[in-house]
């Protein structure tokens, strides 16, 4: 597999003649948000495929974006619409890589879709672990697809990077260069809430490094602290340390947020994000810090560089503030409270506290370990005994 960077530099010569190709994989409403806000960069040089399976419905999303956006004097980028397309299978998605050649590749297809699985998991369980092999369902067959397609396309995860991508990874298969959402979320939270604490307006201009996994995403977004856990997480200004009371900023981080598909504006900002980062990077030259779950295939969220400074783009953990394996300690003490214990060899292993927690609340006995090849018939369980059964409850 080619490496992230490798694909990087790769799309600089590439677009330096010609336009950087999107492709957005499933248009719910993470996709049409994404759609929206790509179509509002005005960019002339952008061209979108939508890929989905239901023309009709996709050809009426795309319009009203696209009207939209002119409206707003903004749509000057090509959209494309690829139908029929089903991420079950494999030969379906090679197909549509192979003809449309895209530079990016955003995966936002659901394999159960119309549902928020944490409505269900976090009031029962506080654990969102449980669901990584409905998430990782259709990204692995997209991967496949695009290996067998010869792609070298930069690929961005939607659904809980922080276990799918290592999954995929230490699986020895092809996986996602970037993941997106999760510790990106809290990101602007902290920002607010610092701001506000120490009376600062320009709060875009407060730099924060953060590494931890989904479960602090959740549980500081929901509930305002950090489940006893000691956070690894620099707050700056103008090249200074804030002096702040970290209990105070994440009780803050609680805010008021809709549960229905408008949640989904954060997803899919965050997918801007990391499209916007790498066109700054490889088309202006600019030196971009992101936080992404589950990037070069590590456990968890982490602060990442990609810097387009140089003759050649340079992208890699930042380490400016932690070193690695302290940003590796935290995430594993993070998303062992998600339910998952490792990710190794291909096999993820959930932990006792969560095997006990399912039994207890769903009145199912969930497996210790999922190997990779057990994934379908995993998802599948989970959907028929749980998902099935306690979604409308």
């Amino acid at each position: 597999m080619v490496s992230t960077e490798e694909k990087l530099n790769l799309l600089k010569g590439r677009l330096k003649t010609g336009k950087a190709k999107i492709m957005i994989m499933g248009l719910g409403s993470v996709g049409c948000y994404l759609l929206d806000y790509l179509l509002s960069c005005g960019d002339m040089n952008m061209e979108i495929t939508v890929v989905g399976r239901n023309e009709e419905k996709m050809q009426s999303d795309v319009n009203i974006v696209k009207v939209a956006s002119l409206i707003r004097g903004q749509n000057k980028s090509c959209v494309k619409i690829v139908h029929g397309v089903d991420f079950n299978e494999v030969a379906d998605i090679e197909k549509c890589i192979r003809d449309n050649r895209p530079d990016i590749i955003v995966n936002s297809s659901r394999a159960y879709s119309g549902l928020k699985y944490g409505s269900i998991s976090w009031k029962n369980i506080r654990a969102y672990g449980i669901w990584t092999p409905l998430s990782i369902k259709y990204i692995k067959n997209i991967m496949q697809a695009y290996e067998n397609a010869g792609s070298d396309a930069i690929v961005i995860n939607t659904s809980y990077s922080d276990a799918v991508i290592p999954w995929l990874k230490t699986a020895g298969r092809a996986y996602p260069d970037f993941g997106s959402g999760n510790v990106n979320h809290l990101i602007p939270r902290i920002k607010l809430a610092a701001a506000a604490q120490c009376g600062i307006s320009d709060y875009w201009n407060i730099d924060v490094t953060y590494a931890t996994a989904h479960f602090h995403d959740v549980v500081i977004s929901k509930e305002g602290q950090v489940e006893g856990v000691e956070q690894l997480i620099s707050i700056e200004y103008g090249g200074k340390p804030l002096n702040v009371d970290l209990t105070k900023i994440f009780a803050e981080c609680k805010i008021a947020m809709p549960v229905d598909a408008k949640r989904n504006m954060m997803n899919a900002s965050s997918n801007f994000e990391i499209i916007k980062a790498i066109l700054l990077a490889v088309r202006e030259n600019k030196r971009v810090k992101l936080h992404c779950p589950g990037v070069f295939g590590e456990i968890g969220g982490y602060p990442v560089i990609i810097d387009g400074s140089r003759d050649k783009v340079k992208t890699y953990i930042d380490e400016s503030k932690f070193n690695l394996e302290q940003m590796r300690k935290k995430n594993r003490q993070s998303i062992y409270l998600d339910g998952i214990e490792k990710v190794e060899n291909g096999t993820l292993t959930y932990t006792d506290e969560l095997i006990e927690k399912v039994k207890n609340v769903f009145g199912v006995g969930l497996v210790k370990n999922v190997p990779f090849d057990k994934i379908g018939q995993t998802a599948e369980f989970i959907v028929k005994e749980i998902i099935e059964k306690y979604k409308d409850r």
